[in-house]
């Protein structure tokens, strides 16, 4: 069974409450979870929260779009995600679970993409995949798969804040597991989906504003197409450095 855990929270340190913006009436997260649901791929969402009080709001919106929430550890992200699968795992009585992890600040995640980085995790039998070890699709639509035995070494062994904070880099760094990545045919990585900033949050609300309407589970490449025919949009917020929270979470490490 494929499990995708959806990591969101209000209290980012650069765009507070970004999670919940609202674009044409509906909050980011509403896209997010709209476009995920559309995937053939994945069995079961769940929204992974803090059990801090600014994040009630998240639990609020899952229980009113009727979304599983489970609510754990604010900066021990790995705890939270090892403890929703294990619990869902649990539950559902499942032997085999694979996690799709996907954090909260990719509001135009393409679910075709999604199952592409799926079907190529289940056709490998590694453990896990991924479009971001060498990013070659837009920052916001990153995708990681991997099975739940590794999802608990990682639990087990992650010692460092960067490894806890972020999830995936004990698997990602060890040579304990198989590890694959998923290729674009062209590089679009200096291109930014993701919501960090409020620059990022304009070049998001024009998309979806432009977009959604006409399909609202327009492609990653058909807002590329958009862009290119709006020039202008490729600076916005094209000053950014991808993995700005990870680079910080290393520098944790030191002390």
């Amino acid at each position: 069974m494929n499990l995708a855990i959806l990591q969101a929270r209000m209290g980012s340190n650069r765009l507070p409450g970004k999670v919940l913006k609202m674009v044409n009436g509906m909050p980011l997260l509403k896209y997010q979870c709209d476009r995920l649901l559309k995937s053939k791929k994945i069995n079961k969402l769940i929204i992974a929260t803090s059990i801090d009080v600014l994040d009630n709001d998240i639990e609020e919106f899952a229980k009113i779009n009727q979304i599983k929430c489970y609510r754990g550890s604010l900066d021990n992200v790995l705890e939270r995600y090892y403890l929703c699968a294990k619990e869902f795992k649990s539950s559902a009585g499942i032997n085999g679970l694979n996690i799709i992890r996907i954090t909260g600040d990719c509001p135009i995640i393409d679910s075709e993409l999604v199952d592409e980085v799926i079907f190529y995790f289940e056709k490998n039998e590694c453990n896990y995949a991924s479009n971001t070890l060498i990013p070659t699709f837009p920052d916001g639509m990153d995708i990681e798969i991997f099975d739940f035995k590794a999802l608990e070494v990682a639990y087990n062994e992650s010692t460092l804040s960067s490894e806890r904070e972020h999830v995936t880099p004990y698997i990602k760094n060890s040579d304990r597991f198989t590890k694959l990545n998923y290729k674009s045919k062209y590089d679009f990585s200096h291109l930014r989906f993701t919501v960090d900033i409020a620059s990022d949050f304009e070049l998001i609300k024009v998309l979806i504003k432009e977009l959604y309407e006409r399909n609202p589970n327009f492609s990653y490449l058909d807002a590329i197409s958009y862009m290119t025919k709006h020039p202008d949009l490729f600076y916005i917020n094209s000053d950014i450095q991808r993995d700005e929270g990870y680079i910080r979470s290393l520098e944790k490490d030191k002390y």
